[in-house]
């Protein structure tokens, strides 16, 4: 320990164990480092971790941090300060970014900027990237950067501190200001970006470049402030600490090579598995992988990611996967495969979900350390999380990606993601591609049209070479299992007639799936075939925690394979990535995509003559709060039309690789003006779009013209703040919450409201994540007016579930159930 641990102190222990500032600095300097090398930007990462407290070294703060502690006594200390009444009112994070400024922006052009660059990540490692340019409408235009490097040294204490700081740090500090690998290493990843893109696109990727460089300073605060609070809570390990990548692909082609062909189709499975590990070798970029449903692309896709890790030496495997019930049962497989339960030589986990939010980004200490940072060889995440990772607010998601870097990721069902996304989406993964020497994959039946959107926006550099598969149409035709039946009809369907319509298909092919738009048809219907078929009725909806999901598709499962009736009515969730095998589908109108993704699931392993999805459009369904839905409907009943007139031009099939690309086609021309995140006046005070904020921020730039007359004197102009506290990756955030869903799911929450350890909360959240519903703002709104939903623990947010409102049939609800339908054991 350092002989100045009692004078200068970075965190106290509730033991009263003292982490000396020195200690901190440089414990967060070599972790930072060491994350930001997979970038070749060492030495960046280790500035940041030795300044980025340098403002803890004033007396001001000292005596906060020590009144707080309990090391200064109030009726004996002249020092003593009301700590309470000063949380979050001394400036420490300044200080450090001031020293960079001053001292890169000697050194030239390249020098400023990437000073910029450093200081916006030390300047803002409490509250999230800051705002260069303002975009509040208040201070429209102000050059807020600049005003926090001119901060007044009786606030921001930086000659204080730097007179105080340990002489050996400075000194290392100094060294590093000037090295020239500092500069040059950061102008290599500046003109890597520059190669391959121009405009908007380079400038909104130079700002994920910041991010990236504040991922790492921030997890390396966290993962040092936990280790030094709570030692046994370390989670932390060097990649090399992995079970490593061929005995990972070791135990995968044992397990697929005990496969024992059970159906038809699998001939065609194996061949899209040898496929994927051929590809393995090829380089590093964005590849596609389009399988029909019932491919087999959960393990084919996990064969090439193994073995191109192996071959380029990469990190980890990060699934990206739209709906948590697809990563239940996804993630379940991987599992079993690459955790066999008789393993010794695994360090830990291998496979890790995380895909609840059971955490809000205003955090405690306690919740800091519990929030996951992706420290695994498999993660198994959602599109939401992944999003939330590169343009989320705060830094509860930012200090995730860096281990987005030399990384395979594969996004399971890509066309789920949000259009409004699209532009920035394209920008970042082509980011982590060319600057960050990852490998992405894009999976799915219904590929979008990704790299044929408004380039100087942001399109992918898609080529047909990077296909996975050698033949996409052969292969489609060779998995088509299933006829789509357009039966919309004037006026469309009421209930009772698709209630009359699924016990018929129900009893005639022995099992039939329908799937609505809306969790509330999809109750309204359940009750309805429930007093037409009754025993055989299941329903699923995101209302029901994962924990009950699981336990409602292994009963389908079950019925299934015994070949006993079973109907089962469902949201969008089943239609993606569910491994189940219907024999008729009723799928409500929706877009092509979707429709593709239904059919899925009839006739799935071919071992029936012919199976059949129903078209029908209903009679009343409210689409308001879906727009995305409503549109796909239009262009998916434009396609239709034009499939009447001419099947031909469809190769006959109506859910094929053209029909598909002509829905998309007409999707996307539709929502063109969409693709750029647009955050309306009434959100922002103007109107705007997040890849305008997030890259050139024209509109606040040509404000701050009008006023200085000359442009702002910034390399990056960007509304980092603003922009990302304006994102939501769906349109209205979510609260996770747990739910008493069984006798498991009753006991852990009991447990979390008795449990103080931090490390046993770790280990019960992550299970809490299989009895976590989340639920929309207006919900939780309902739920808190109720007292419907309380926290776990004083001074946590973590909340869970009055039992009165979790139905054993739909799950949470916002009023209380009769208390026949919670009778969940």
């Amino acid at each position: 320990m350092s002989k100045h641990q009692n004078k200068f102190i970075a965190h106290v222990r509730i033991s009263g164990e003292q982490q000396s500032l020195e200690d901190h600095l440089l414990g967060v300097g070599k972790i930072a480092a060491d994350s930001a090398a997979k970038l070749n930007l060492s030495l960046a990462g280790e500035l940041l971790g030795l300044l980025h407290d340098l403002g803890k070294y004033s007396v001001e703060f000292q005596a906060y941090l020590k009144s707080a502690a309990g090391l200064l006594n109030q009726d004996e200390d002249a020092d003593y300060v009301d700590a309470a009444g000063l949380r979050g009112k001394i400036d420490h994070s300044t200080a450090g970014a001031q020293i960079v400024w001053r001292e890169l922006s000697k050194q030239g052009s390249l020098g400023s900027m990437v000073g910029q660059m450093l200081a916006l990540c030390i300047a803002s490692h409490h509250s999230g990237l800051i705002d260069c340019l303002s975009a509040d409408l208040n201070h429209f235009g102000e050059d807020k950067f600049s005003r926090r490097m001119r901060k007044v040294d009786e606030r921001s204490h930086l000659d204080e501190s730097w007179s105080k700081f340990d002489a050996t740090l400075r000194d290392k500090v100094c060294t590093l200001l000037v090295h020239q690998d500092l500069l040059s290493s950061i102008h290599g990843k500046l003109l890597c970006i520059g190669k391959n893109s121009k405009g908007v696109v380079a400038q909104q990727q130079i700002g994920l470049l910041v991010r990236f460089l504040f991922s790492c300073l921030i997890d390396a605060d966290r993962l040092d402030t936990a280790t030094f609070e709570k030692p046994k809570a370390n989670r932390h390990r060097p990649h090399g600490e992995y079970v490593d990548w061929k005995t990972l692909i070791e135990r995968l082609e044992l397990h697929l090579a005990g496969l024992t062909p059970k159906h038809p189709i699998d001939g065609t499975r194996r061949d899209i598995a040898q496929h994927c590990l051929d590809a393995a070798q090829r380089q590093r970029g964005i590849y596609t992988l389009s399988v029909p449903t019932g491919g087999g692309k959960t393990l084919a896709s996990l064969r090439f990611a193994l073995n191109h890790a192996v071959r380029w030496k990469m990190d980890r495997i990060i699934y990206v996967i739209p709906f948590t019930s697809i990563i239940d049962q996804n993630a379940k497989v991987v599992r079993g495969i690459l955790e066999p339960n008789d393993d010794k030589t695994s360090q830990g986990r291998i496979v890790l979900e995380h895909h609840s939010n059971l955490t809000p980004e205003v955090q405690g200490w306690r919740e800091k350390m519990l929030t996951e940072n992706w420290d695994a060889p498999v993660i198994y995440t959602t599109m939401v999380q992944f999003l939330e990772t590169l343009f989320g607010a705060g830094t509860r998601g930012a200090r995730r990606m860096h281990q987005l870097a030399n990384a395979v990721i594969v996004f399971d069902e890509i066309q789920s993601l949000p259009v409004k996304c699209v532009h920035l989406f394209n920008n970042a993964l082509q980011f982590l591609v060319d600057c960050c020497d990852s490998t992405a994959v894009l999976c799915t039946a219904t590929q979008p049209l990704l790299g044929e959107v408004d380039s100087q926006k942001g399109a992918l550099r898609l080529i047909k070479e990077n296909e996975l598969m050698p033949n996409v149409e052969k292969l489609f035709d060779d998995l088509k299992r299933v006829d789509v039946l357009d039966r919309r009809k004037p006026g469309g369907w009421c209930e009772d007639e698709v209630a009359d319509l699924a016990v018929t298909e129900s009893e005639k092919a022995e099992s039939c799936l329908v799937i609505v738009n809306t969790k509330k048809a999809a109750r309204e219907l359940y009750r309805r075939c429930n007093e037409k078929a009754n025993d055989f009725v299941i329903h699923l909806s995101t209302s029901m925690c994962p924990a009950h999901r699981k336990q409602a598709l292994a009963e389908i499962v079950g019925r299934l394979a015994s070949r006993q009736q079973v109907l089962c009515i469902s949201t969008q969730l089943i239609e993606a990535g569910v491994d189940v095998d219907f024999g008729s589908v009723v799928r409500y109108m929706a877009g092509l995509d979707s429709i593709a993704q239904a059919a899925g699931r009839c006739n799935r392993h071919n071992a029936r003559r012919k199976g059949y999805v129903h078209i029908v459009n209903p009679a009343q369904e409210n689409l308001s709060r879906l727009p995305d839905i409503a549109i796909g409907i239009q262009k998916a009943e434009r396609v239709f039309d034009e499939y009447h007139a001419n099947p031909a031009q469809f190769d006959r099939n109506l859910i094929g690789p053209k029909a598909i690309a002509r829905y998309y086609q007409y999707y996307f021309f539709d929502r063109r003006n969409d693709m750029s995140c647009p955050v309306s006046a009434q959100a922002l005070g103007h109107d705007d779009s997040l890849l305008n904020l997030l890259s050139a921020n024209a509109l606040a730039s040509d404000e701050y013209k009008k006023v200085k007359s000359h442009a702002p004197p910034l390399h990056l102009r960007q509304s980092f703040m603003t922009a990302a506290k304006a994102f939501k990756a769906i349109d209205a955030p979510t609260q996770g919450v747990i739910v008493p869903f069984g006798k498991e799911g009753k006991n852990l929450i009991a447990d979390l409201c008795a449990a103080f350890e931090v490390e046993k909360q770790y280990a019960l959240l992550r299970r809490a994540q299989q009895f976590t519903v989340n639920v929309f703002s207006h919900e939780l709104e309902k739920l808190q007016d109720a007292h419907a939903v309380h926290t776990v623990q004083e001074g946590t947010r973590i909340l869970h579930l009055d039992p009165r409102y979790y139905s054993a049939e739909f799950g949470l609800m916002i009023e209380p159930v009769n208390p026949m339908e919670n009778l969940i054991e």
